[in-house]
């Protein structure tokens, strides 16, 4: 992951969440990872004037990789990697204003825990990215668990229901406001909508009727 990101940069999903956020306002924000892997969408949110970010791992596999990252962009005191699991430790974790979660709902088999945790830490702005619900993403779930069970390894992964995902943030105060449906990744931006930005917003449509 680390080499890839050196040779091309951000994958074409990160790099959608990355134009969300940077389009919704990033600088100065505070960012909050969950399964954030080597960093690299940190790093990247960082460089577009995020102010700090904390990346939140189950294991500490991707650290020396992701300390490296940090290091050859000169961003390591900007950035903190912590081993916790925020679905079944919420405490511990302090609120932040961008929330993140890239191809990890799919990892994780109960969606709604994760997600209500991830709501309730975001002050701003949370994005993830989830493969579809179809019956050809239903086979490739099923194939991979299989293997992973002739492996005798725990991991599994998940297809979950893409609008419930979404009812779970939508019941804690986030809209959604952005969406990319691609073939294996689809995207959604949700937004803390605050009574001012909803104001604005009136104010705008307004103007436009006018004109």
């Amino acid at each position: 992951m680390a080499k890839r990101y050196r040779k091309r940069g951000l994958d074409k999903t990160a790099r959608r969440m990355v134009e969300f956020l940077e389009q919704r306002g990033i600088e100065g924000a505070t960012v909050l990872e969950v399964g954030g892997g080597v960093g690299e969408i940190q790093i990247e949110l960082l460089k577009r004037g995020a102010a700090r970010a904390v990346n939140l791992e189950l294991s500490s596999a991707y650290d020396e990789e992701a300390d490296k990252l940090l290091r050859e962009a000169g961003l390591e005191d900007k950035a903190e990697r912590c081993l916790r699991d925020i679905a079944a430790d919420r405490d511990g974790v302090e609120p932040a204003d961008v929330v993140v979660l890239h191809r990890v709902v799919c990892c994780y088999p109960d969606y709604e825990r994760l997600l209500r945790a991830a709501a309730e830490h975001a002050r701003r702005l949370v994005v993830f990215s989830y493969p579809p619900r179809n019956a050809a993403s239903r086979l490739v779930v099923a194939a991979q668990n299989l293997i992973f069970r002739l492996l005798r390894k725990e991991f599994r992964t998940f297809a979950h229901p893409p609008s419930a995902m979404l009812t779970v943030l939508k019941e804690r105060g986030l809209n959604p406001t952005f969406g990319h449906h691609g073939l294996v990744w689809q995207v959604a931006g949700l937004e803390r909508q605050t009574n001012g930005a909803h104001q604005d917003r009136m104010r705008q449509r307004e103007g436009k009727r006018a004109s």
